[in-house]
């Protein structure tokens, strides 16, 4: 298939911007909008328009840096309209991505169904191609740098190889060139637990029972025997162990707010990732943790030893796994700052 394109149009669309005092020297913007950008999708047949959702949030005139997460994650990194953002913790005023000293610039991931009926799926090129457009038609022309966690990384790495010329420096975790061979069979099971439940109308348990599967992966083994090593309890007619509340609480939060084929098409694209670590010639920062079971360390040694630019491994202890970019805020809040200095306030 060929390799996406893409290039910035005009756009009828008036963004929302958001004027917040936050002291006498500094005051925030925040733009929540969409633009429409001129993509080709690397499964698809030709160019199209695409509508690229977007968070735009900071000090004006300030660096921007781009931040995506996994793929449940959304544009929405810094909260805002009185909810915290996925993000907030380090992404926000006085934070160790401090909005008073840059501008942080995120979309929601796009899906099949928005780039055109011919594409078989979506790639994380597109998900870099769009990012470059949406940088260029807000006028921003270069990042001071791409933070990426989890798909965020395969974006950001997509993005590096692709875009150099708008890119300072990447940051990266929990994310590599590739996926793990056991972690796509691991994603292709859950996709198939997705597919019978569509076939057989159950779509919902099935989504449900899917991110199930997903959270044994997400977390890490310390954690899980710390939290549910107790007694199983005999309920409704059968033995319940103290893991299952929890994963089908889980289950539930996920149907209510994430939809079936946004989920097939997103697993699917971390699956089709592959980005030669040679293409890329940015300064990077990568950071993984021992316990996360879908990115080993092996491959974040091999990323680091294949990457065209310089590169450093950062190695977090968690119990949390794969979600340790999201819970150990502590520790990664001085891994930033140092990884990122233009964006530390002062």
């Amino acid at each position: 298939m060929p390799a996406s394109t893409a290039k910035t149009t005009d756009s009828d669309d008036r963004p929302t911007a958001v004027v917040v005092a936050l002291h006498p020297r500094t005051t925030l913007t925040v733009q929540r909008s969409s633009r429409r950008v001129s993509l080709t999708p690397r499964y698809g047949q030709g160019g199209r328009e695409v509508e690229v959702r977007y968070l735009w949030s900071g000090a004006p005139d300030a660096p921007t840096v781009i931040v995506q997460g996994g793929i449940s994650a959304d544009r929405d990194v810094t909260g805002g309209e009185g909810r915290a953002g996925w993000w907030s913790e380090l992404a926000g005023e006085g934070r160790a991505i401090d909005l008073s000293s840059c501008r942080v610039l995120s979309i929601d991931w796009l899906t099949p169904t928005e780039l055109g009926a011919d594409a078989a799926a979506v790639s994380s090129e597109d998900q870099a191609d769009a990012l470059a457009a949406l940088v260029d038609a807000l006028g921003i022309g270069r990042v001071a740098a791409f933070v990426g966690s989890s798909y965020g990384a395969m974006a950001g790495l997509a993005f590096a190889a692709r875009h150099p010329h708008r890119l300072d420096r990447l940051v990266l975790l929990a994310g590599a060139h590739r996926s793990h061979p056991l972690s796509t069979a691991q994603r292709s099971i859950q996709r198939q637990i997705v597919r019978l439940g569509l076939a057989a109308g159950r779509t919902d348990e099935a989504l449900a029972l899917a991110r199930q599967l997903a959270m044994t992966t997400y977390r890490g083994g310390e954690e899980f025997s710390r939290r549910f090593g107790g007694e199983a309890e005999y309920r409704d007619g059968r033995f319940r162990f103290p893991v299952e509340d929890y994963l089908e609480s889980a289950g539930r939060r996920f149907v209510e707010r994430f939809d079936v084929q946004r989920f097939l098409a997103l697993s699917e694209s971390i699956d089709l990732h592959d980005v030669a670590p040679e293409a890329v010639q940015a300064p990077a920062t990568l950071i993984g943790f021992p316990s996360d079971r879908l990115v080993p360390l092996a491959d974040l040694c091999e990323l680091q030893r294949r990457l065209r630019g310089p590169a450093t491994l950062e190695v977090v202890d968690s119990p949390y796994g794969h979600d340790a970019f999201l819970k150990e805020t502590g520790k990664l809040a001085p891994l930033l700052r140092q990884a990122i200095p233009c964006c530390c306030g002062v």
